[in-house]
């Protein structure tokens, strides 16, 4: 799938309880990348990441590899589409590896098969969860509990990940691990919209930094292309310094405009 267009919405526009959300909105995922979706608070960033996974309706044209997603069965759509929503909230105490294990489309660990099983495991290896397979999720910290809701995405086996905020409630290390987990599955011919909120993680990782801004595109492109001063005083209302190390931009916001 490397380089090929996985997931696509043209001329979108989103209308929640009346008010309009998102408008005008055009973007391509294509297998192989990695792109980070930025931007101030109540941009729409969440709201584009659900309608890309066909969960708020949508008007525009969206489609997956192609094809009309919503001429595809909810079964086709999670083969190919993995959705990890910001929050983490677990409501039930159930063990570590059965909530990793939903991500297989099926309810308890006695009835995985032998590759449901190995994908799970291979998931919570991948996260840094398995030592907490048998332990009640509720009894994690928060996260812990993000990279167990990691876990359940990458055990679908998707080519596509959305991912809101997947960095959220993570300390500085494991933000490093989640977004090279991310980086590798895009590396491996998939693809990848994450929501993130600091922008110097975005600007190292993805291939493509999009910009959302009061329910529009404004940016779209690589990061050192994307992070201007311009962009980030009228996107953002910060004055920043812009350096480089190595080939990614670093963004230090000074003051507020």
């Amino acid at each position: 799938m490397t380089g090929a267009l996985a997931l696509s919405i043209a001329n979108a526009a989103v209308n929640l309880g009346g008010r309009p959300v998102l408008a005008g909105i055009d973007l391509d995922l294509r297998g192989g990348e990695l792109v980070a979706m930025v931007g101030p608070n109540g941009a729409g960033k969440t709201t584009l990441l659900r309608a890309m996974a066909g969960l708020v309706p949508a008007t525009g044209r969206l489609t997956l590899a192609g094809a009309e997603l919503a001429r595809l069965s909810l079964a086709e759509r999670a083969r190919h589409i993995a959705y990890l929503p910001q929050g983490h909230v677990f409501h039930w105490p159930m063990p570590v590896a059965d909530i990793v294990a939903l991500g297989r489309l099926l309810g308890a660990g006695a009835d995985l098969s032998a590759a449901d099983r190995a994908a799970t495991v291979s998931a919570m290896e991948v996260t840094g969860i398995a030592a907490y397979a048998d332990r009640p999720v509720t009894t994690l910290s928060g996260g812990e509990r993000a990279r167990v809701a990691l876990a359940r995405v990458l055990a679908t086996e998707a080519d596509i990940i959305l991912a809101d905020e997947p960095t959220a409630s993570l300390d500085p290390r494991y933000q490093l691990i989640v977004l090279g987990i991310l980086k590798r599955h895009a590396e491996a011919g998939g693809a990848v919209l994450a929501v993130l909120h600091d922008l110097g993680l975005a600007a190292r990782h993805a291939d493509r930094l999009v910009v959302l801004d009061r329910g529009r595109i404004v940016a779209d492109g690589a990061p050192r292309d994307v992070l201007t001063k311009a962009r980030l005083a009228e996107t953002f209302g910060v004055d920043a310094e812009i350096a480089t190390v190595g080939d990614a931009p670093v963004v230090v916001p000074r003051m507020v405009i």
